[in-house]
């Protein structure tokens, strides 16, 4: 049994991560804001902070729990927020980031060679538009979003705190996560989304041609390759979590489509600025090093 901090605990793919540490036998301790999770989301044998990252009070939090491990994966998540916003941006996800770091180093700092950090990355974000399709991570990073920048920026400070401090961590660049507990008016859920309208009988928004691709991965999935970051006692440091295969987004209307049987079409719009043409990672190493693939 592990003592495990979970940052975004009540969010979508938190939540599953926590449901599963728990049945696992693990004790969980979950910070969550709930400006974008949801209370219900969070297991009831999980131990509650409702606090912001970016709060100096964390920790406190961290000083009295003591976590071997933290998953962090409280962030802004909306990409097209980040672009708006830039600076809410930067304070949330790299200033927020680090506090958690920071304070998770200083609550045992005699203990540092025995603690863990598992960072939520991101894939498309991070590479931009890239002419190597499927991406590996040794692929230069070319973030072309705010969002994009900020979780490079953590991953380099990571690599900082290793080097100076001896903190081990892995950062799991994720592909589109799906699956239940998705919110359907987030900017992200392209599949919730869809499910959501076409089930009240409304006509779903491509935004572009809808030939633009994405890698599309079941939160289980996503879960499954958290729990082989944590007991991974190999030497790699970053990997993608997708299926490395591309789907455009015509494709998954359709799929969706026929699976809710409903003939109801959807409306076009103009592309959203700063969208990706194609995105679909190379998951190679990770099947590698971790013995992990999608089952789904």
């Amino acid at each position: 049994m592990k003592k495990i901090l979970v940052t975004g605990g009540a969010g979508f793919i938190g939540s599953h991560l926590v449901d599963k540490l728990i049945k696992l036998g693990h004790k969980v301790i979950v910070i969550d804001n709930l400006s974008s999770g949801k209370k219900e989301n969070i297991n009831k044998k999980a131990k509650f902070y409702k606090i912001d990252i970016c709060s100096p009070k964390i920790g406190e939090i961290f000083k009295k729990e003591k976590p071997e491990i933290c998953f962090h994966f409280a962030a802004q998540i909306n990409v097209r927020k980040s672009a708006e916003d830039p600076i809410f941006d930067a304070k949330v996800n790299i200033l927020g980031s680090l506090n958690v770091i920071e304070n998770f180093i200083n609550s045992q700092k005699s203990k540092i060679k025995n603690l863990k950090f598992i960072f939520a990355s991101t894939g498309g974000a991070i590479y931009g538009d890239t002419k190597k399709i499927p991406t590996p991570e040794h692929y230069l990073a070319n973030p072309i979003s705010p969002y994009g920048i900020a979780k490079l920026t953590v991953e380099n400070y990571l690599k900082f705190y290793k080097e100076n401090f001896g903190l081990k961590f892995i950062s799991l660049r994720f592909s589109n996560v799906y699956g239940p507990r998705q919110d359907p008016k987030g900017e992200a859920g392209v599949v919730a989304i869809f499910i959501e309208k076409l089930l009240r009988g409304e006509k779903p928004t491509i935004f572009g041609d809808g030939n633009q691709t994405r890698d599309f991965i079941f939160v289980e999935d996503v879960v499954s390759a958290c729990l082989k970051a944590m007991e991974y006692k190999g030497e790699k440091e970053i990997f993608n979590i997708g299926t490395g295969i591309e789907t455009s987004i015509n494709e998954l209307y359709r799929i969706i489509s026929e699976l809710l049987k409903t003939k109801i079409k959807p409306k076009y719009a103009l592309p959203k600025p700063g969208d990706l043409r194609r995105s679909c990672l190379n998951i190679s190493l990770v099947r590698q090093e971790l013995k992990w693939k999608p089952k789904h």
